[in-house]
């Protein structure tokens, strides 16, 4: 048996999180992932970079603190390798590539910043197949901040995959005319790839959805329902964001973004069709992991 260490550092629009797993290697065997730690830091850095077009000052001495620490957690975790990526928030602020240069003289943390169509590829490089029926039809919708991220599969293939600015801080700071004409054009791409495909389930991501599936206390595998997700959006909205603080425990941070969030799950399940939403519980620094071994492995 070998074990090895590696670290994912996904630096999104609502938080920074450094994701430790050992990665567990037995001869003529599948590669085991078992996640070993995982950190998360609500530097909102969309709340700049949707709003001003720019990142912050005290938001870049924030990531750079975030990353000074992170590296000292992967020296202690005793980390072989890692990889930072970086997604719509600094992809687009017009400071993001150079504050992703000073980081790197700073730190000596290299970060990359990957477009959509790059961080769908990475997402659903992750254990969705293991979710994924051969003969079933599935919509899967990564959920960020600054982005959301919709693939679609049949036959166990990929056939369609699009990313739209459609992330929780983004609709947060958006006009209600910006968030109208952006639910309108993923509406019409969701209808129009869906409807021959006949019975289709979601399949979600996301820190808001895994939270959802929390509070839902569902089984583990078990998929949330249309009704349930909905009566739940309501639940929500009825509450005041001090009421999901302190009533529900929802950090700072989630507790303003889970309500667009929840309307993007709902909207997606509406126009597909779909009445069930599967949470596998995989993310943007899953499959960096799972990328990391792969690259070892070759």
């Amino acid at each position: 048996m070998e074990i090895k260490k590696y670290a994912a550092i996904d630096i999104g629009s609502n938080a920074i999180r450094l994701l430790i797993a050992n990665i567990i290697i037995l001869k003529n065997e599948d590669i085991q992932y078992r996640k070993s730690s995982l950190v998360r830091v609500p530097i909102r850095l969309g709340a700049d970079a949707f709003v001003k077009g720019i990142i912050s000052d005290d938001n870049k001495g924030r990531m750079i603190d975030a990353l000074e620490a992170f590296k000292l957690l992967m020296k202690v975790h005793k980390v072989e390798k890692y990889k930072a990526c970086a997604t719509s928030a600094m992809r687009e602020a017009t400071n993001g590539s150079a504050i992703a240069e000073e980081i790197f003289e700073k730190t000596g943390v290299k970060i990359s910043i990957i477009d959509g169509k790059e961080e769908a590829a990475i997402i659903s490089s992750t254990d969705l197949n293991e979710l994924i029926q051969s003969d079933q039809a599935y919509l899967y919708v990564d959920v960020g901040g600054g982005s959301t991220e919709f693939t679609i599969f049949f036959n166990g293939k990929i056939i369609s995959s699009k990313s739209f600015g459609m992330g929780t801080v983004r609709l947060l700071n958006n006009t209600k005319e910006e968030n109208k004409i952006i639910f309108n054009e993923v509406e019409v791409w969701i209808k129009q790839r869906t409807k021959n495909l006949g019975n289709i389930s979601l399949i979600g991501s996301g820190g808001n959805i895994n939270k959802l599936f929390k509070m839902s206390g569902r089984i583990i595998g078990k998929p949330l329902s249309y009704i349930f997700l909905n009566a739940q959006y309501k639940f929500l909205k009825n509450m005041s964001y001090e009421e999901r603080i302190t009533e529900l425990s929802l950090n700072p941070d989630r507790a303003d973004v889970i309500i667009p969030a929840t309307k993007i799950y709902l909207s997606a399940m509406k126009w597909s069709g779909a009445n069930k939403l599967f949470v596998p519980k995989i993310g943007l620094a899953d499959g960096i992991i799972k990328s990391l071994s792969k690259e070892n492995l070759e």
